[in-house]
């Protein structure tokens, strides 16, 4: 669900840039869409509201897990939307962006988004364990966490080996339902010769230990590493075959404006799946006062870690690489209001 949310605030976020370039240089047409968006934001608290207050009435009723989830189905249906538009919207989007640069432009772009986004993504993990140090949004269900089974160990080589594979899966099928993962239990039977001191003689023995021995394995998921790469460099080429590849940069960027369309529509339903979606979450809890304690705490958690990161860190690293206000353009303001309601509706 988590992931949903994100998924879905950069879908928002890209329609928000599309539309910005398209109503360029129109002032009413531009007021209009600045509207529109006050109006959805409105209405997405408005439902959220409503579905709390509707998920707390409906809890006397004792529900049954059928009718529960008959009941929360518009809010799964939202759900499906957008994850079902994450791998069209960002082939079409990579692929169309790469293929209107020339090559040099290219790799130098990249080599600082990469920076950019190791960069950022450190500061972000460091950001997340600090907080969560601090807050403890776990404490108090240590009971719950111990009977759980313990975590298999993954050596820092065979994780590293499992990014670069993922990057390049053996098919285009997997990209939209597995990535690569290394789980690691076996147990070797080897032999050892050991000096015997005594008689000043070798001597053979059996030994069984456990040794850490990688195991292929997959795991249900969007491989989004290997999606990017692989938009990446089949943008890049038919960015170079020049009128060869023309006819297929004008088919991305079709798809690309035929999405955003489609998240434009999926945005005016979200109010209603995010009210059925709240509220059946609300009626399916069993210990609410466990439970609303244990989300609170992580919603806190969650919107601490975010606006640390977005409110000081982004626009630090923004001046100090731009020079500029950053606080002066509002989309970055609006965009950061929809990914924190995003991740308090998961």
């Amino acid at each position: 669900m988590y992931s949903s949310a994100l998924t879905s605030s950069k879908l928002l976020y890209t329609l928000k840039n599309l539309q910005r370039k398209n109503s360029a240089g129109d002032d009413d047409e531009t007021m209009k869409i600045k509207q529109l968006q006050n109006k959805s934001c409105q209405m997405d608290c408005l439902f959220w509201l409503v579905g709390v207050i509707l998920g707390f009435s409906l809890r006397p009723y004792k529900m049954s897990y059928r009718e529960v989830k008959y009941f929360s189905f518009p809010g799964e249906v939202l759900m499906r939307m957008l994850q079902m538009l994450v791998l069209p919207l960002l082939v079409s989007s990579l692929i169309t962006g790469m293929a209107a640069l020339d090559s040099k432009a290219s790799g130098k772009m990249g080599m600082r988004a990469v920076i950019y986004y190791m960069t950022t993504t450190i500061i972000a993990v460091f950001i997340g364990i600090l907080i969560v140090l601090i807050i403890h949004p776990g404490k108090g269900s240590k009971a719950e966490f111990g009977k759980q089974q313990t975590i298999e160990q993954i050596s820092p080589a065979d994780a590293f080996l499992d990014l670069i594979r993922n990057m390049f899966p053996p098919n285009l099928v997997q990209f939209k339902t597995k990535y690569g993962k290394r789980t690691v239990h076996l147990t070797v039977t080897i032999n050892d010769t050991f000096f015997n001191s005594t008689n000043n003689t070798q001597e053979v023995m059996e030994i069984t230990r456990e040794e850490m021995i990688p195991i292929p394995g997959q795991v249900n998921g969007l491989n989004a590493l290997g999606l990017v790469v692989f938009s990446m460099c089949f943008g890049l080429i038919i960015g170079n075959m020049k009128e060869q590849g023309q006819l297929l940069r004008e088919f991305f960027d079709g798809l690309n404006e035929a999405i955003m369309q489609l998240v434009a529509i999926i945005m005016w339903y979200a109010p209603i799946g995010i009210l059925f979606l709240i509220a059946g979450k609300i009626v399916e809890m069993d210990d609410l006062t466990q439970m609303g304690g244990q989300l609170g705490m992580y919603t806190i958690t969650v919107i601490i870690g975010l606006t640390i990161h977005a409110v000081l860190i982004l626009p630090m690293l923004y001046f100090v690489i731009t020079r500029q206000n950053p606080f002066v353009e509002t989309l970055v303001l609006h965009s950061f209001r929809i990914v924190v309601l995003l991740n308090v509706f998961a």
